[in-house]
């Protein structure tokens, strides 16, 4: 009986485990804009990412802020980390946004509208799991090409 108790209890470690070392991008992240580059800027007031686990292998990403000339934002997508297109909300600039796992600390993804590739993304979470960077790369609501470099904090 103690030696079913010890197996289970090292299966149930096991799997939180390997669920936590595959999902340390979830969390609620908080924008630190003092250590973030935007080019162009301006930079944003401020920033939360809220990010879930959903189903079997994905996430449903919240972000709210507020940009530098005080409007809100507020956009979200699920997505699996399968490289398919899936839709995202409230971004005037891309549709989709496909997403792969790198490694279990980095995700890829590829932002779309109307078919045609518009962005890319790279979220990092370092190995402490206490900061995010996430770079993000492409064409803005004005046209322009961008590339920001915006690092949250794990709240």
């Amino acid at each position: 009986m103690r030696r079913s108790l010890t197996v289970l209890g090292a299966l149930v470690l096991t799997v939180a485990l390997t669920f936590a070392s595959e999902h340390v991008q979830v969390g609620t992240w908080n924008l630190n804009v003092a250590k973030s580059k935007y080019s162009p800027g301006p930079a944003p007031k401020s920033g939360t990412t809220r990010i879930e686990a959903w189903g079997d292998d994905g996430v449903k990403v919240t972000a709210d802020g507020v940009t530098a000339d005080g409007q809100a934002t507020h956009v979200e997508f699920q997505a699996k980390y399968d490289g398919k297109d899936y839709p995202i909300k409230w971004l005037p600039t891309a549709y989709t946004i496909s997403l792969k796992r790198i490694n279990p600390n980095t995700v890829d993804g590829i932002t779309r509208k109307g078919g045609k590739e518009v962005g890319k993304t790279r979220s990092m979470v370092s190995k402490d799991g206490k900061t995010r960077t996430f770079t993000t790369e492409g064409i803005d609501a004005q046209g322009r090409k961008f590339k920001n470099v915006t690092v949250y904090d794990r709240q």
